[in-house]
């Protein structure tokens, strides 16, 4: 059995967002699914998906520090410089952390560990709402 579902997201600051349960709640018939996996794809260059820690606010927090140090705005061998400062950054951010996850499906839910949330990784200022493809394959 296949499923496919769009899903738009409202629009969020920058920064790491948990979205394990908006796409949860949009996902009623993941119940029947006994076994499968599920992707999970944005559709933008600006903005990623990751999984990571799903309980402490400090790691969002983190991350957005790192990355904006590791990929820094205003460099002056960027050429792409069209929508803003944080664009060509955003995109290379993007690049880093990927656009798709695969998380396994089991007994109608996700297979995702303890501490395992599904991240938004917003990285343009103002990136407005995102669309994420939902896929999945099972019995």
């Amino acid at each position: 059995m296949w499923l496919q579902k769009e899903i738009s997201l409202k629009p969020r600051s920058r920064g790491f967002h948990l979205i394990t349960d908006e796409v949860l709640r949009e996902l009623p018939e993941l119940r029947n699914f006994r076994v499968g996996m599920l992707n999970v794809f944005i559709q933008h260059t600006s903005a990623s998906l990751t999984l990571n820690e799903n309980a402490d606010p400090t790691v969002r927090q983190d991350f957005e520090s790192y990355f904006n140090q590791a990929v820094p705005e205003d460099e002056p061998y960027y050429r792409h410089r069209d929508e803003g400062p944080d664009d060509l950054p955003a995109h290379i951010k993007s690049s880093l952390l990927g656009s798709s996850l695969n998380i396994p499906v089991g007994d109608g839910r996700l297979k995702l560990g303890t501490w395992q949330g599904i991240y938004l990784c917003e990285h343009r200022n103002n990136g407005g709402s995102r669309r994420i493809i939902i896929t999945i394959q099972g019995e």
